[in-house]
């Protein structure tokens, strides 16, 4: 009988109000969430969105993944990067993977509006106080293509709305579903875009933001919710990870590594025209890489290879809960060309969750 009345309540919530994943009952795995669920629950992490929706074709945008409020470029954070197919676009990635640090927001758009994504980060440095002699920039802008619902030809987005969705980057709750770079994506022929998460553990907190715009088996809590709804498989996913605790770049990539476990428990398997990215990027504050290092020894203070596995297990479980919210908080959208991608059905995924026991209770 509490099961049952548990179920009336979270369908009726479910058709009722917009809900994350969470609210309806439905939890990743076993470690607790942090206070926001999401990647601002990293102490400095801040993210900014801005969102074009206009006529009957605009349906796009930027998203702004800033891991700290100082000046970035002077004081770089370790960070790695992970490819699971890379049918995509990271621009500056090598650079990243060479140096093991980064000096920009990370910046999530269209797939051709990665130039202007370098243009407003290269601008933005430019600008700050203290790098007036910078006379080189390796900006960080991932990408994903929504061309099913926003006239991608067209390339609205400008470097003027990268540099705002830097600047009105900000700590707290974070925007998801349909919103920034997430606008016009579609995920598992259902509306995709921007879903966020987090896992504490060991004393620190691993958070994730996902661009999501992909494919395959719709599953969730292990349970093939998706059999008898639309599928694709062809898309991308961009998966932002930070985190507090002290990792070299070594083990970030092997924390990134981890991400797409997390991708694969929700049904995808990284087709070949999927393109999936991880960024990862430590923020422990004793850790950042001055600008001015040459010549000086760097001191950091890092974790053993035997302290990672509880941060690959929050990253799998905040990565699996982040494609989830951006499914439950997006909404149906019509686009170019008349196109319009459905909402997920979350009256019938509840339903179907609660037949499996897979829910977990309030």
């Amino acid at each position: 009988m509490r099961l049952k009345c548990l179920l009336a309540v979270l369908i009726a919530t479910a058709v009722d109000a917009q809900n994350r994943a969470r609210e309806l009952g439905v939890k990743p795995g076993v470690l607790p969430a942090g206070k926001l669920n999401a990647i601002t629950d990293v102490k400095g992490v801040r993210v900014g969105h801005v969102t074009l929706v206009e006529g009957d074709s605009i349906r796009t945008g930027v998203t702004a993944i800033v891991p700290h409020g100082g000046n970035l470029f002077q004081q770089k954070v370790p960070a790695a990067v992970f490819v699971a197919n890379a049918f995509g676009k990271l621009a500056g990635s090598t650079q990243v993977e060479e140096l093991g640090n980064l000096e920009t927001p990370v910046i999530l758009t269209n797939t051709l509006s990665v130039a202007e994504g370098i243009a407003g980060v290269v601008e933005h440095t430019l600008a700050q106080p203290g790098n007036e002699q910078v006379v080189s920039v390796n900006p960080v802008v991932g990408e994903t293509n929504d061309s099913r619902l926003n006239d991608i030809r067209r390339r609205y987005i400008t470097k003027e709305h990268v540099k705002e969705a830097i600047r009105t980057a900000k700590e707290g709750p974070v925007g998801e579903g349909s919103v920034g770079a997430g606008t016009g994506a579609v995920c598992f022929g259902y509306k995709g875009g921007i879903g966020t998460s987090s896992r504490v553990v060991s004393g620190y907190t691993v958070g994730v933001l996902v661009q999501t715009n992909y494919g395959g088996n719709l599953t969730m809590l292990g349970v093939p919710v998706g059999r008898r709804m639309p599928g694709d498989a062809g898309g991308s996913c961009m998966i932002v990870v930070a985190t507090d605790a002290p990792l070299d770049a070594r083990n970030l990539k092997r924390l990134a590594s981890r991400a797409v476990l997390g991708l694969g428990a929700t049904g995808s398997w990284t087709s070949n025209g999927s393109g999936e990215y991880v960024i990862a990027f430590s923020t422990a504050a004793g850790n950042r890489v001055p600008m001015d290092a040459a010549g000086r020894l760097l001191q950091m203070t890092v974790l053993p290879n035997d302290a990672m596995s509880p941060l690959f297990q929050a990253v799998k479980e905040a990565t699996e809960e982040a494609v989830y919210n951006s499914l439950f908080m997006a909404r149906a959208m019509v686009g170019h060309q008349g196109r319009r991608v459905e909402a997920l059905p979350v009256r019938r995924v509840i339903e179907t969750l609660s037949r499996h026991g897979a829910l977990a209770e309030k």
